[in-house]
């Protein structure tokens, strides 16, 4: 049967806190994932049963619940902050679902915690329809990512720039193990606990790549940590990078060791294409742009690595030699994930070095002339599909001279494809979106539900799930913004 196991409370009173509740006045509901819910094996209702809506609203806990808040560490902006923890989130639990899955159960925005720091640990309604659309979204997208089961109204304000009315996102991750935990015990704690914690991630999330503990080649548990890591790391972020994805805050502490997207605070999807792309306000100098995605994962990922040296051999300078390899195959596991994706993108079964080129100069097209980054990809699926005309895109999409030029280029390059052709054709359009959560979209959403007014953004969230197929008025949610309605500065919620 479905329920709540508290496999991480239970390693000790160092990894968390218990956490009391603290209720809200008047919690309502604003969005309930059905979906979500059914596939989890979760039969409470909130929109129909009391009982459930005080627990998402962190008013009481469900039957079995045994709600805390975690510590861990983390590189903020590249500064290290010794403790930082669930400021502002509560993990109810971890919920295993009928085929025995594990799942974190967290509220975010439910209230202070020992680890607040002074903060009322509260969420305005905007970043949690913010996180519920674009988290939403991205899994339809296919990129691995924490999900929102509810979106909940509080009925009381938050004060920050303004007085905003208060909400709850209830959040569901494979875990909220990050980064920032490992370096918590191992550099704020000197190593305390390090080597349990290893083992229980390791158990958790990396058992089926973990090996047989009695052959004399088993790798330590430190070394399937990192590997499995090394291996997520590069394959969400070339994920992220082909779809025009910018995260926004990739400190350690948001960097999750499950290869998922968490934290979608300061986020946004490009409109129009631009190489050096950074949308949030706290990133002055650009360190989270997009063309810098790839390399702080890796830097990440060093940091990791850096945490780990004393369980990766008893012997310093080997234990050094094994990060080093490790850490140095993430270049090349990024590189060959994210040719993949763009090779599919472009209608291509493979890429040579001769493609390069060609494709160098269709991003600097998409750069000169200020090209939707999203519909230009789609443009050429349906191209390619000769279904341009059956499409909503000559509505949405011109595509200047320069770029049905190089178009011409490419059809002959794609002539050289040795797969089958209407294979590699087809399968563009499940790889570039007709629909993205743009962020003018977004922040409508936001506007509308901080007035109470809910059924448009339940439309966008509809929407979401279906990105790679036109359907009947994309012309609202496919089209890029006008000038009005650019939104060039996203913001975290704390």
């Amino acid at each position: 049967m479905p329920g709540f196991d508290h496999s991480y409370a239970n390693l000790g009173k160092a990894f968390s806190t218990p956490q009391p509740p603290d209720p809200v006045s008047q919690p309502s509901v604003m969005l309930w994932n059905e979906d979500l819910a059914a596939s989890l094996g979760w039969a409470g209702d909130p929109r129909s049963q009391p009982q459930f809506l005080q627990a998402l609203a962190g008013n009481q806990p469900l039957p079995d619940s045994k709600p805390i808040a975690t510590v861990y560490a983390g590189h903020q902006f590249g500064q290290y902050n010794p403790q930082l923890g669930d400021g502002r989130a509560t993990l109810l639990g971890e919920w295993v679902d009928p085929q025995g899955n594990r799942f974190d159960i967290q509220l975010k925005g439910a209230g202070p915690t020992a680890y607040s720091r002074g903060g009322d640990g509260r969420s305005p309604i905007g970043p949690v329809i913010r996180e519920y659309v674009v988290s939403e979204a991205m899994h339809a997208l296919g990129v691995r990512t924490s999900r929102a089961l509810a979106a909940i109204s509080t009925g009381e304000p938050v004060i920050r720039n303004r007085v905003e009315p208060g909400g709850i996102l209830t959040r569901v991750a494979s875990s909220h193990l990050r980064v920032g935990t490992i370096q918590y015990f191992a550099m704020t704690r000197g190593g305390d606990e390090l080597a349990p914690l290893v083992d229980y991630i390791v158990s958790r999330h990396f058992s089926e790549t973990a090996g047989d503990p009695q052959s004399a080649s088993h790798p330590t548990a430190a070394v399937t940590l990192l590997d499995g890591v090394c291996q997520h790391f590069a394959r969400l972020t070339s994920h992220w990078q082909v779809l025009g994805f910018v995260h926004g805050v990739l400190n350690t502490d948001n960097a999750l060791l499950c290869g998922e997207t968490i934290d979608y605070g300061p986020c946004a999807f490009m409109d129009h294409f631009d190489p050096q792309a950074c949308f949030s306000s706290i990133d002055r100098q650009g360190r989270y742009a997009w063309p810098n995605q790839p390399g702080i994962m890796h830097w990440n990922l060093a940091v990791l690595a850096e945490c780990l040296l004393p369980l990766l051999h008893d012997d310093d300078e080997t234990a050094k030699h094994t990060a080093q390899e490790i850490i140095d195959q993430y270049p090349a596991r990024f590189h060959a994930h994210h040719q993949h994706w763009l090779a599919a993108k472009l209608g291509l079964d493979h890429l040579t070095d001769p493609d390069h080129s060609l494709i160098q100069r269709f991003h600097d097209i998409l750069a000169s002339h200020e090209l939707d980054f999203t519909l230009a990809f789609r443009w050429l699926t349906e191209v390619a599909n000769e279904s341009l005309q059956h499409s909503p895109l000559p509505e949405l999409f011109s595509a200047p001279e320069e770029l049905s030029d190089w178009a011409e280029d490419w059809q002959r390059r794609r002539q050289l494809n040795t797969a089958d052709p209407e294979d590699v054709t087809r399968a563009m359009q499940w790889v570039n979106p007709a629909v993205i959560p743009r962020n003018h979209l977004v922040q409508r959403g936001i506007d509308l539900a901080e007035k109470g007014e809910l059924d448009w953004v339940e439309r966008l969230v509809r929407r979401g799930r279906k990105p790679f197929e036109w359907q009947a008025d994309d012309l609202e949610w496919a089209r890029p913004p006008h000038e009005d309605e650019r939104v060039t500065r996203t913001f975290c919620g704390t």
